[in-house]
């Protein structure tokens, strides 16, 4: 894929996890943020940070799972040709907005910034209701009988302990016993 091809797939992710933040903290700045005594504003930098890197270390290897084993990208112009249940795709169904949600949530977090945190729960709000009801029936259409075998094994926001084999045990047999 060209350069400019991976900036144009980059572009959702870079507006909601960095830009959108980025202005809201800006257009806020002379607001005072959230009130915390010394210790916990340390604690709440500190797990910021740590959400942020997690969540961005998570959308890189989500990307790159897309572009090397699906053969595309998150952009919807250039989908993956292959579904991708490698990786942290064994785990959870949607990694790569588990990824975007600790970002932002960790820049609120490090900002103490009420407004980024709006943002957060914002992003969230939106995916409850475009994931299940536009990208899952996409996905449906795109990779038939392995994606709703997927669906009803990997769970959408809420990772397994363990990894799912694709033609292994399912979540409703291991219930059952």
């Amino acid at each position: 894929m060209k350069p400019f091809q991976q900036l144009r797939a980059l572009l959702l992710p870079i507006v909601v996890a960095g830009i959108v933040p980025a202005i809201l903290l800006f257009l806020n700045r002379k607001m005072p943020g959230w009130q915390l005594s010394l210790p916990w504003t340390w604690l709440a930098f500190g797990l910021g940070l740590l959400l942020a890197g997690a969540g961005l270390a998570l959308l890189a290897a989500t990307i790159r799972s897309f572009a090397r084993i699906g053969g595309g990208t998150l952009a919807p112009w250039d989908p993956p040709r292959k579904l991708v249940v490698r990786g942290s795709y064994r785990r959870v169904r949607n990694p790569m907005i588990s990824g975007v949600f600790a970002v932002v949530l960790g820049e609120a977090l490090v900002f103490l910034s009420l407004p980024v945190f709006v943002w957060f729960l914002v992003v969230v709000l939106v995916n409850l209701i475009y994931i299940p009801l536009a990208e899952e029936p996409g996905l449906a259409r795109r990779f038939g009988e392995e994606y709703l075998e997927y669906k009803k094994n990997v769970p959408r926001w809420i990772p397994r302990l363990r990894p799912w084999q694709p033609g292994g045990e399912s979540l409703e047999e291991k219930d059952g016993q």
